[in-house]
């Protein structure tokens, strides 16, 4: 009952929340302002204006009408204070790192995280900054990779590809002792089914790209903390670095989140049905996939998960690079491309042919092909899957 009252005053945050239409004219969704910049009658309150841009409409690398209302909506799901909007998820996660670290400190990655991520912590190393991945979730085995310069802990909860939960409340407590900044990348459960804020995390960081955005025509990033984070990271991070989100994409962000509900609603509902129907396949070996009762983190996803998105991943018992490309290349509905978390069901595998070596490193199994479930008739898309792997 507890899920259900927060389900739905989400939904309303996701609908309605400032946008009253008695703002905007009678408007019954907010305007686009397109406009580079605002006017002020002086001087004197232009340089007022200036002097704090969080509170007032300068020039829209700051602050803009359009995708403040996508920050407040994103900052009250989350039960955050303060979100700003980015160009990119990369964006997004960049500032949140850049702000974290500095010369000479120490990044933890928890398990599996996105490709890029990894990528621009490599990219920090020539700024002095070091990390280290540990491939266990257990916040025993993290603790052992803290360093006496880690100054971050990033997490991905689910993990990426290999869908693990991490207790968001025991390493956000395990960090504030020490006085470490905890990251999350909240993208796979969105707002309304994960809040990682609400355990002690320091930061969360969204791909609006996928759920949030929801039609495969947006690229967007949000980083939601408190207060007293953003004031920082708005001077440095966000207003220097200068990857914010327009106007255009923020309207595109506000039109996803007005579905989102509904949408999520219906991506578990299917994702759960095709879990079930790949657990009980001759030929798959595992289905990676916390919606599903073979998830090995029921206590975690008890306490932290409120429903379940439609990303998923399954193992094939025939692991060889030739038994994955058979799969996906005869799949009719499914379609082969990256991201995930729009209408469209899509299917990829991080086994290229060429990288076996990294797979292994990374405890990622030759084997893997990873689905997002779109909105298609479930029915389909099985017979679609079942076709395909009678061709292995």
């Amino acid at each position: 009952m507890e899920k259900l009252r927060q389900f739905e005053k989400d939904s309303e945050i996701c609908m309605y929340y400032e946008c009253e239409p008695e703002r905007f004219l009678g408007a019954v969704i907010p305007p686009t302002f397109g406009n580079s910049l605002f006017l002020y009658p002086s001087l004197e309150e232009l340089g007022n204006a200036v002097k704090d841009e969080t509170e007032h409409y300068v020039y829209w690398r700051g602050t803009n009408p359009t995708v403040e209302i996508a920050e407040k909506k994103l900052a009250a799901l989350e039960q955050g204070e303060q979100c700003k909007c980015f160009a990119s998820g990369m964006a997004a996660i960049t500032a949140a790192l850049f702000y974290s670290v500095k010369k000479g400190d120490h990044v933890v990655c928890v398990s599996h995280i996105y490709k890029s991520t990894v990528d621009i912590l490599k990219y920090l190393q020539k700024f002095g900054v070091e990390y280290t991945v540990t491939q266990s979730t257990s916040p025993e085995e993290i603790e052992k990779e803290i360093q006496p310069n880690t100054k971050a802990i990033y997490i991905e909860s689910p993990t990426d590809m290999t869908f693990k939960m991490v207790d968001f409340e025991k390493i956000a407590a395990l960090a504030k002792e020490r006085k470490i900044k905890t990251i999350a990348d909240n993208t796979w459960a969105t707002p309304l089914f994960q809040k990682p804020l609400s355990f002690g995390i320091d930061m969360v960081v969204h791909s609006a790209s996928k759920y949030l955005g929801g039609h495969s025509d947006l690229v967007g990033g949000a980083l939601i903390t408190s207060s007293h984070i953003m004031k920082k990271l708005f001077k440095k991070e966000f207003l220097l670095f200068g990857g914010i989100m327009g106007p255009y994409e923020a309207s595109l962000l506000l039109r996803g989140l007005r579905t989102l509900p509904m949408r999520m609603k219906a991506h578990e509902e299917n994702a759960i049905k095709i879990a079930k129907f790949l657990e009980g396949h001759p030929k798959v070996a595992r289905v990676n996939y916390p919606g599903h009762p073979s998830s090995e983190d029921q206590e975690i996803i008890k306490k932290q998960l409120l429903g379940f998105s439609g990303l998923l991943a399954f193992e094939l018992k025939d692991a060889s690079f030739k038994a994955v490309k058979a799969v996906i290349n005869n799949l009719k509905i499914f379609k082969i491309g990256v991201s995930w978390g729009s209408f469209e069901s899509l299917v990829m595998s991080p086994n290229y042919g060429y990288n076996t070596a990294d797979l292994k490193k990374e405890q990622i199994s030759e084997g893997l092909i990873r689905l997002s479930i779109g909105l298609e008739s479930t029915d389909d898309l099985i017979r679609d899957l079942e076709q395909s792997l009678e061709r292995i």
